[in-house]
């Protein structure tokens, strides 16, 4: 056990090391499990403590920088510490403390960029561990170590929902569930309960179609999972295919549609003439795997939506636009997102939705329905983006659940996300 932690500590820095030179947290664990021989079980370890580094990296890099004399370098070095006191400064522990900090200096040693550095380590860590209370009290004055966001996040945050941002900010820093989407195609909500209570899996209903785990379980131990019964999905992301009012036969656009999750959703509800475009082929992919498990069939084309040189020249009757933006209300499922944005990412997105929208709605039959969505909670890419189309398009707004906050309870449990459905005047 205790070789193994030192080894998952090496590659979990090695991870947020990428992570802290601009790679998004998913493609840095791929390209590490891509380098090393790492077992299922290795590269889940690895995955977990990368994750919940990420949701305290605030509080790590602000302790790192109070308990070193120096500044911590290379960056492999700074990410192991963080990584580190990450894990020790948690309130709920994952490892035992004297542990954790012989394995991180054992970490260190058996990296010959750093071993150097072994000695350092084990003094910032022992220090931690003597001085936990008083440390913790200097570096969570600070609201960047306290909520582990950037400065410029927590302040738009407060900008945009002065009464809501704390409890926001704070949902961001929970681990997400594990919710799946029934298809109904196969199996009922109910029947599908009852295979999770045959299998010793606790979880309760969420939505129409949503079940969520009461502890989330590799989707290899998922029953029916690869025999296309249920598809993990957001509670609030399975909102988005019912609100299109889907009728059989309908020619129906699900732009932007990587990975897949509602162009399957999409073909669940009716049989529907389906195009999924996405402007990332290797993404693309990911949509003809969704589909061939569920054993369902879409046309999927390589595209930008903000052009036309894609199409066919027909007309769609439903157009799904799951727009491009800063993804703030996903943050509990992708914790790095928070450090790799700018604050100006946001008005650079909300203009490439612009010209998404425009040449969107010019694709739609008239007395056709587009959906707009986004998991986004600044106003500029939701609320405030499908108010300035409504004007310059006299597009009749229907009714919609608008901006969804982060939320978590018996009842219901679901990402931020925004959605506004819009009907084409009929000339």
């Amino acid at each position: 056990m205790s070789e193994s932690l030192a080894l998952t500590l090496r590659h979990a820095a090695q991870v947020l090391a990428q992570v802290d030179a601009g790679q998004a947290l998913p493609t840095a664990l791929g390209t590490t499990f891509e380098q090393q021989r790492l077992s299922p079980a290795a590269r889940g370890a690895v995955q977990d403590i990368s994750y919940r580094s990420m949701r305290r990296w605030g509080c790590a890099r602000a302790l790192v920088a109070l308990l070193a004399s120096k500044p911590v370098t290379p960056t492999r070095l700074h990410a192991l510490c963080c990584c580190a006191l990450a894990l020790l400064s948690d309130d709920s522990p994952a490892y035992a403390a004297h542990t954790l900090v012989d394995q991180a200096v054992a970490a260190c040693a058996e990296d010959a960029d750093i071993s150097r550095a072994k000695n350092m380590v084990n003094a910032v860590l022992r220090r931690f561990l003597r001085e936990r209370e008083g440390l913790m009290q200097t570096v969570l004055r600070d609201d960047e170590a306290r909520l582990n966001y950037p400065r410029w996040w927590i302040n738009e945050m407060r900008r945009a929902w002065p009464q809501q941002a704390e409890a926001i900010l704070a949902a961001g820093n929970r681990a997400p569930p594990l919710t799946l989407r029934v298809n109904v195609r196969k199996t009922s909500v109910d029947g599908y309960l009852d295979q999770l209570v045959s299998a010793g899996i606790g979880a309760r209903r969420i939505g129409e179609a949503a079940v969520r785990l009461d502890r989330p379980v590799p989707v290899a131990q998922i029953p029916g999972f690869f025999q296309g019964l249920v598809s993990v999905q957001d509670a609030a992301a399975q909102l988005a295919a019912p609100l299109l009012q889907l009728e059989q036969g309908m020619r129906v656009l699900d732009a932007c549609a990587a990975p897949g999750g509602k162009t399957g959703h999409l073909l669940e509800l009716a049989d529907c003439d389906v195009l999924a475009l996405d402007h990332d082929e290797q993404r693309l992919m990911r949509v003809k795997d969704n589909l061939q498990r569920l054993a369902l069939q879409a046309e999927i084309i390589s595209g930008d939506a903000s052009a036309r040189a894609w199409w066919d020249g027909r007309c769609f009757d439903r157009i799904l636009a799951d727009l491009p933006c800063t993804a703030s209300g996903i943050v509990r499922r992708h914790p790095d997102i928070r450090w790799l944005r700018r604050q100006h990412d946001s008005r650079q997105l909300a203009r490439r939705s612009v010209a998404i929208l425009d040449n969107l709605w010019g694709l739609l039959k008239p007395g056709g329905l587009m959906l707009i969505v986004t998991c986004s909670l600044w106003p500029e890419e939701s609320e405030m983006q499908a108010q300035s189309f409504v004007s310059r398009h006299d597009a009749e707004r229907l009714q919609a659940p608008g901006q969804l906050l982060p939320h978590a309870d018996d009842v219901s449990d679901h990402d931020g996300l925004f959605y506004a459905l819009l009907r084409k005047p009929v000339l």
